[in-house]
């Protein structure tokens, strides 16, 4: 999109993508139900026949079947489901970290780079065509070494590595504007400018984009999962908005100072990630649930 974007409008843009969501309504047809949700409302061979579908022909499929249906009947007999339910205290630890991660995900800047890319470049003297077209072939590498080392790493390792990058992109892009602004190093600019957009949608692709959606999928229980991932979704398209809206009238008030402010979100994420984020990787989502319950 960031490539055909600079040779066509922005309507034009607009209906190219609607493209892919029609392809994406086709495809629901063929995409089995979540064993999840049919171990939820009691269909045991549907449950069966889609484990069997997703795992493979010859799959042994007994040991994971049961150990769903038991998780689901105990956390449906011991809890409620409903909205307000969802503030209860065994509950607050996940909620906190899938809302965390979620909102922060914009906050930290990526919404600000990812819409007004073309704007900051043009701020800071630089051809937009030039910075637009490196996004677009620089993300694609970063979103498969992400995908290679999500499962190898870990989870917090990965967001952790993926937030301290993109905060040295954010500082070397606010040490850019200082100099604009000062006039101390005009030339450096644009440079700097460059660098820190690669440098920050690099360590962004590496984790930070795709992340917080993998272990929001992962820590809430089955009972929870479609209203707490709701509210999650609402609270991140808000801050997104926030971040959308108000990013051009923050950069006519200081540019510098905008992101300085990112950076400093950003470094609540890297305190976040550390801190609060459980590492995930090698369990199922039975034994991610069920510890994290008992926090």
């Amino acid at each position: 999109m960031y490539l055909v974007g600079i040779v066509v409008s922005w309507r034009a843009l607009a209906l190219i993508a609607a493209v892919p969501c029609l392809l994406q309504v086709v495809g629901l047809f063929f995409i089995p139900e979540s064993p999840r949700w049919l171990a939820k409302i009691g269909k045991e061979k549907e449950l069966e026949a889609t484990l069997q579908c997703l795992r493979g022909k010859t799959a042994d499929i007994s040991m994971e079947s049961t150990d769903i249906r038991d998780y689901t009947q105990t956390f449906e007999k011991d809890s409620k489901a409903g909205i307000f339910d969802l503030f209860q205290q065994k509950y607050a630890y996940s909620l906190s970290v899938g809302v965390g991660l979620m909102v922060l995900q914009p906050l930290a800047g990526s919404a600000a780079i990812a819409y007004y890319a073309s704007y900051i470049f043009a701020a800071a003297d630089l051809l937009t065509n030039i910075g637009s077209i490196s996004m677009a072939i620089i993300q694609l590498p970063a979103i498969g070494v992400s995908i290679l080392l999500t499962d190898r790493f870990g989870r917090r390792p990965l967001l952790l590595a993926s937030t301290i990058g993109m905060g040295l992109g954010l500082t070397i892009i606010a040490l850019a504007f200082g100099l604009q602004d000062t006039h101390l190093w005009n030339e450096a600019t644009p440079v700097l400018v460059y660098i820190g957009i690669m440098g920050f949608s690099i360590a962004y692709s590496l984790g930070m984009a795709g992340l917080p959606s993998v272990i929001m999928s992962e820590i809430f229980p089955i009972n929870i999962k479609g209203s707490a991932g709701s509210l999650v979704i609402l609270l991140h398209n808000c801050s997104n908005w926030i971040v959308t809206y108000t990013f051009h009238f923050m950069m006519e008030w200081s540019r510098t100072g905008t992101f300085s402010i990112f950076w400093v979100i950003c470094a609540a994420a890297v305190a976040f990630a550390a801190f609060l984020v459980p590492e995930t990787k090698g369990r199922t989502l039975e034994e991610i649930q069920i510890s994290i319950t008992k926090l």
